[in-house]
This record gives structure tokens, C-alpha cells and sequence, in this order.
């Protein structure tokens, strides 16, 4: 709990640093009064009874009775909050303020007070960025005693709810990405582009679909095949996998794109994994995730490269494929396997070990994982040598890989990381894995993005009813994320063109220059191919606190 805190705290730099930006002046007036409610209870506290027991760790007189209705996790929590105090930069933390992210935090805070409108939004904010300008720095204690109101009102149940909801890898992503921004110029970059890679090429696509039967495995795997008449042996073929509970259309758009270029891109559905599997999971018939599956994916990509190589011995794709030098794009839980296919090894002693715990308090990336512990072995490695290249969008890995597995893939790879994503938190699932790739490899994070942005709009049609939590809903999708698919389309077509004659046409759309050029105000791309030092420390205090959990 005492580092959930301390990223919560973070997190309030983060507001402490918006209403820096917005021109929040002191106010004239101060907390000197906590009012907290719990149930029918209500009690007045002193903020200077406060200071006293966060120095002393001792409950004053005064507070005793109080203290007794509080459990002793609950009472060991509000002392460590008090204890918290943090030396972060608003400045550099401020960088993420125009995404919507600082007005999600300000409206789960402003929750847990009695002002739970745009002013007690107004007034949090207020009062963070004076509790960060305090001698001391921030801390929950400088920020009481700035909040513009003589009195804070607060429900005690409330705030217990909002601190053990927040995903502390998911607000702790956030300081990560402003810390990568410094790279950035202020001034938009003047490049002598080739062409406009967002734009779809001249060919014509078809769409060959096919149901593949492995009678080996027992599965009957659908598969679309985008090509075209420019498609030749001289580019690789393109293989598409999914999301857990998702379909093959899930990057469909992307399908088009590369295919418009010459492109062969066979799109697979997972049958044990797919949305078919889920709506036989929600009548009580399967289990979500059976644990050969994480065996099964990477053997269905390997089932396929198969197939088309028989394809391209006679029918309509003769002679059009290149079976021996493939891509896998991979989206969500299908990023776990492109990683997989292309040298990562499953290591799950680790994982089996940490999902014993309370499966409850991990994100959802995290949570499907550990379906895999059901394997007997504590090892695996799937590679497919054919593969060439990969690319993961979202991908899931904190636990599936160790603490080496990731070092053993063995083709260029690029990793996609969209800080606003609730459902695999960019640092866990992606940032930290990462450093573990050997080069070359690229890390993409799009600031404001979510889980869904990357999908096509045809799979997400469902996400407006979905109401917004703090680990769900909010998905930016659809219309909105027009700019985020541009630039998913301009780097899966410059990673393909670096398996082909035409590598040194495409380098330059895998460079962070043409990240800050494809990024919009509301959503800033930021490339690297090495973590710089001052993001890594984020990394690094992360894993250290993480260690003493």
C-alpha cells in the first residue's frame, strides 16, 4: 500500500503541475479543518494533530476515538500517506496536462470530498499546486493545508475506495512518457519525406478467405489473405494476430494499408481465444483462457506460414510469397505471441509464483497471464526462425517472460505503448520489457492513447456505452483515433520496408523526427530506440518499489 501511495502522490504532481500551468494563484484563505465522515460517523480534525501523529507515528488524545473505528490496515495507511513526501519537477511532469488523463485524476480525488463539481475539481487542483510550492515539498499534509477552503470536507470510505483503485502502473506510465518528451524539439521538424506513408498505395486489394484445418492440434483456424497483383517474393508476408476475445479483423485497416503496398497479409483467428471462445466462456462452456493456448497461438502463426508456402506453389498467390521471411504484427495478447514467434521465451516460474497472490489487485494484462501457469513445464521456446521481424501493439509481457525471456528474440522488433491503456499499463506490459530487447528495436508511445485506439473501428463500435472507470472505458477509438491508426499504418509499412531492397527509403519513418511530425495536439508520438536516463529512473524507482511489496 505504501507504494500505491507514493504513485498516487505522483499522480498529484501531475495536477499540482496543471494548475501550475493554468495560472492557479494562492488563495487567501486555507484548510485548518478536516471534517471526515465515515458512515453515520463524522469527526473535526485538527490539521496540526495530524502533523503530530505523521511525525511521531503516535494517535493524539484527540483523535483516539476516531482512530477505533478504523481498521489497523486503514489506520497504517493513513499514516504512511501522511509520511509521503516527494521532490518531483511539475515543470517536466506538466508536459501530459493537455491529454485528459489530469482531469480524470482531479475528478476521482474531487470525488472523495463534498465538492464533487467542476469548483471542487478547481479547488484540488488549487490546492496541489500550492501544496507542491511548500518548503517541504509535496505531500498529502502540504496539500491540506493549502486547499483553498478553511475546511476540507472528506468521505473517508470513499477515499479508502479511490486510493486501492488506482492502477499504480498505469498513473506511473504517465511520469514515464513526460520524462521521454525532453527529446522533443519545441520546433515542428522540416523532413524530406519519400512519399506520404499514411496514404494507401496504388494496388488494388483482394480478399482470399480461407478456413485452414491443423488436424494435428484439432484446429480449425479461419484466415483472411489481403493481397494484391503487386504482390511479388520480393517483399515478406505480413501475419496479423489478434486479441484475447477479439476477431481477425482486429487490424484490418492495417491489412488494407500494407496490401495497397504489394503486401501478402494473412489475417488468423485464434479459436481458443477468440470472441467465439468468449461468448462460450460467458455461457459457462469454457474457461477464458485455457493454458495451452499461450502454446497454441504462436503454433497457430507457424500452422499458417505453412499453409501459405503450399499456397504459393499453385492457385491464384503462385509464386507471389516469400514463406521464408515473414512479419507478425500482433495486437493485446496477440503482441505476447508475435513476441513469442519471434524468439521471446516463456519463463514461468516467476509467473506461477506470483499468481498464487490475489489475482484481484493485478490489471487485467497481468490477470490473463496467469492462465498460463496451468503449463507443466516452466520453459518454452517457440520461435519460428522464418520469422524476420516483429511488431507489438500493446502487447502483455510482465509476467509471461521472465526476467530474461524477452533477451532471446532475434529480429528487429518495435514495441507500441499508448499511455492512456488501463487494460495492459504501458510501463509493466511494455516500457520495462523493452530494455530487455536486444537491438534493433524501437519503443513508440502515444500520449493520450488507449488499449482500443490501435483496432479497427469496426471492432469497437461497442465502446460508447461503456461507462469510464478507473481501469475501464474511456477508450479513445473510432473517429478519434483517425491520427494514432495514420501513424500505426506509416511504421508497420517502414518496418515490412526494412525486409526489403527498399530498407533506406522507409529508416526514416522509424525516427523520433517523424514522430514529433506525425504527432497532434492531443495526441504526442514519442520514439526511441533506447530508454534515456531520466525516464529509466522512473523505471528504475518503480522496480524498486515494487521489490519491497
Amino acid at each position: 500500500m505504501r507504494s500505491r501511495l507514493r504513485w498516487l502522490l505522483s499522480v498529484i504532481s501531475v495536477l499540482s503541475g496543471c494548475a501550475y500551468i493554468s495560472g492557479a494563484t494562492p488563495s487567501v484563505q486555507a484548510a485548518q479543518t478536516i471534517v471526515v465522515r465515515k458512515g453515520s460517523s463524522t469527526e473535526s480534525i485538527n490539521i496540526a494533530d495530524l502533523r503530530q501523529l505523521a511525525e511521531t507515528g503516535t494517535t493524539p488524545s484527540s483523535l483516539r476515538s476516531f482512530a477505533r473505528n478504523l481498521s489497523s490496515q486503514q489506520r497504517s495507511q493513513i499514516l504512511s500517506a501522511l509520511r509521503a513526501k516527494f521532490d518531483i519537477d511539475v515543470v517536466q511532469v506538466s508536459r501530459l496536462l493537455d491529454t485528459q488523463i489530469g482531469s480524470a485524476i482531479a475528478s476521482s480525488l474531487a470525488s472523495t470530498t463534498s465538492r464533487q463539481d467542476n469548483v471542487g475539481v478547481l479547488d484540488v487542483r488549487s490546492g496541489l499546486v500550492l501544496g507542491a510550492r511548500a518548503p517541504e515539498g509535496l505531500s498529502l499534509l502540504s496539500f491540506i493545508e493549502a486547499y483553498p477552503r478553511q475546511t476540507l470536507d472528506i468521505d473517508l470510505s470513499r477515499a479508502f475506495k479511490v486510493v486501492e483503485n488506482f492502477n499504480s502502473a498505469f498513473w506511473q506510465t504517465q511520469w514515464f512518457m513526460a520524462e521521454i518528451a525532453p527529446q522533443l524539439t519545441v520546433k515542428r521538424p522540416q523532413l524530406n519525406l519519400p512519399f506520404d506513408p499514411t496514404l494507401p498505395g496504388t494496388a488494388s486489394v483482394q480478399v482470399l478467405n480461407l478456413k485452414l484445418n491443423d488436424t494435428q492440434r484439432r484446429r480449425e483456424i479461419p484466415l483472411d489473405v489481403y493481397w494484391s497483383e503487386a504482390a511479388s517474393p520480393a517483399k515478406p508476408i505480413i501475419v496479423l494476430s489478434h486479441g484475447l476475445g477479439s476477431v481477425r479483423t482486429d487490424m484490418r485497416y492495417l491489412a488494407e494499408h500494407l496490401a495497397s503496398y504489394g503486401y501478402v497479409v494473412a489475417a488468423l483467428e485464434h479459436p481458443g481465444s477468440n470472441e467465439s471462445h468468449v461468448k462460450q466462456v460467458v455461457r459457462g462452456k469454457a474457461p477464458l483462457l485455457d493454458a495451452q493456448e499461450f502454446l497454441n497461438r504462436p503454433k497457430d502463426i507457424s500452422f499458417v506460414i505453412d499453409e501459405l508456402e503450399k499456397l504459393n506453389q499453385a492457385g491464384e498467390l503462385q509464386g507471389k510469397l516469400a514463406p521464408d521471411r515473414v512479419m507478425v504484427i500482433g495486437y493485446s495478447l496477440g503482441g505476447s505471441t508475435a513476441l513469442s514467434v519471434a524468439g521471446a521465451e516463456l519463463q514461468l516460474a516467476s509467473l506461477k509464483e506470483r499468481c498464487k497472490g490475489n489475482v484481484i489487485s493485478f490489471n487485467l494484462g497481468e490477470a490473463s497471464q496467469c492462465f498460463a501457469s496451468g503449463l507443466p513445464e516452466d520453459r518454452y521456446q517457440l520461435r519460428d526462425p522464418r520469422v524476420k521481424a516483429a511488431i507489438a501493439f500493446n502487447p502483455t509481457t510482465s509476467l509471461l517472460f521472465g526476467e530474461t525471456g524477452l533477451s532471446a528474440v532475434q529480429v528487429p522488433t518495435l514495441i507500441e505503448a499508448a499511455s492512456a491503456d488501463k487494460t495492459t499499463p504501458a510501463l509493466t506490459e511494455q516500457i520495462i520489457g523493452f530494455s530487455k530487447i536486444p537491438a534493433p528495436k524501437w519503443l513508440v508511445g502515444v500520449v493520450g492513447s488507449t488499449h482500443l485506439s490501435v483496432k479497427d473501428p469496426s471492432t469497437t463500435q461497442d465502446q460508447a456505452r461503456q461507462p469510464n472507470t478507473l481501469y475501464t472505458g474511456g477508450e479513445i477509438v473510432g473517429e478519434q483515433a483517425v491520427a494514432i491508426r495514420s501513424y500505426m499504418k506509416a511504421i508497420a509499412l517502414a518496418m515490412a520496408g526494412q525486409l526489403t531492397d527498399d530498407a533506406a527509403k522507409y529508416a526514416i519513418f522509424l525516427t523520433p523526427e517523424y514522430a514529433q511530425l506525425a504527432s497532434t495536439d492531443a495526441f504526442p508520438i514519442r520514439l526511441v530506440t533506447e530508454i534515456p536516463p531520466e525516464a529509466q529512473a522512473v523505471v528504475d524507482d518503480f522496480l524498486e518499489n515494487q521489490s519491497k511489496r
